[in-house]
């Protein structure tokens, strides 16, 4: 499950870097940054279940909170590249959020949860870069702005 995080201020500029070369010196268009939000969910047939996993799900996480390409490679070969890492961790709702939850899931369903992220997932391009020639000649065009 995803929500959307309107307003987001960032307060810094970074440059996006070119798109990564495949084995054949290709280049491909740039990566897409995602921060990936999901709900950790406990079942158990008692409530104090739940939360003893819960609580367990939690330290885990809190204690490896950085997952390397050879754990994110497990279940599909080749996803990630050996130097990619996925960080995850505790984020909050809004209280619109968890209204569109208790709409989605109804009364009597909803199981202890706890709301992550993965931040900075990266989902590179199919698409080659189209390369131009090198520039050869420049052109400046300057005019007096107080000019009519």
């Amino acid at each position: 499950m995803s929500w959307n995080r309107p307003g987001k201020v960032s307060n810094d500029t970074n440059r996006t870097p070119q798109g990564r070369l495949d084995p054949n010196g290709q280049r491909y268009k740039t990566q897409l940054p995602l921060d990936i939000h999901f709900l950790l969910t406990a079942w158990g047939k008692e409530a104090s279940l739940q939360h003893t996993i819960a609580g367990w799900m939690m330290r885990i996480l809190e204690d490896t909170p950085i997952f390397p390409a050879g754990l994110l490679n497990k279940r599909t070969a080749d996803v990630f590249h050996p130097d990619e890492t996925v960080e995850v961790g505790l984020t909050q709702l809004t209280t619109e959020e968890l209204f569109r939850i208790w709409e989605v899931i109804g009364n009597n369903a909803y199981q202890i949860s706890v709301p992550y992220v993965a931040r900075f997932v990266r989902i590179e391009s199919e698409h080659l870069l189209a390369e131009g020639k090198p520039i050869q000649e420049r052109t400046l065009d300057v005019w007096d702005l107080e000019s009519p």
